[in-house]
């Protein structure tokens, strides 16, 4: 028998897997007829970096967040999914993500894509996704873009 969830939580952070994680997320909150809790969350450290701090950055910061999440919303609504919620959190993702969001709201199944585009990204948002499938008590589907499937197949047949 197949697993129902009811709680699904979809981390986004504009790159093009996070991307194919929301589109991946509408899918299957629809056919679990489930709630989609779409976060977004914005990594202090990075601005515990910059030596002169400034609010108005991170004010910034928070307004484009919040502009690309009230996007993915609208874009879930329009294709159907009837409980859709979204959030803007503050801290460390791994945590956020594994973690504190996951309990606060009771989720059952968080998606998130696998890497980011470049080497840095996928060195940062790969340990992000690698923390979040070892450390999760609840399940998680990694989404990740065709194109590095082919790429890691292709390397695994050649060796």
């Amino acid at each position: 028998m197949l697993k129902q969830y009811h709680h699904i939580q979809v981390a986004v952070d504009g790159s093009k897997e996070a991307e194919m994680a929301f589109g991946k997320a509408v899918e299957v909150a629809k056919r679990n007829e489930a709630e989609l809790e779409i976060l977004h969350v914005v990594d202090t450290r990075a601005f515990q970096d910059v030596s002169s701090f400034d609010s108005a950055m991170v004010e910034q910061v928070s307004k484009e967040a919040q502009a690309k999440i009230e996007e993915y919303y609208k874009q879930a609504k329009d294709a159907g999914v009837k409980d859709v919620k979204y959030s803007i959190e503050f801290g460390s993702p791994k945590n956020i993500i594994a973690h504190e969001f996951p309990k606060k709201h009771n989720i059952d199944l968080i998606i998130i894509g696998a890497t980011g585009l470049n080497a840095v990204e996928r060195l940062l948002i790969g340990s992000i996704t690698e923390y979040v499938t070892r450390t999760s008590s609840c399940d998680v589907l990694v989404i990740r873009e065709p194109a590095a499937q082919k790429q890691d197949i292709e390397k695994n047949t050649k060796n």
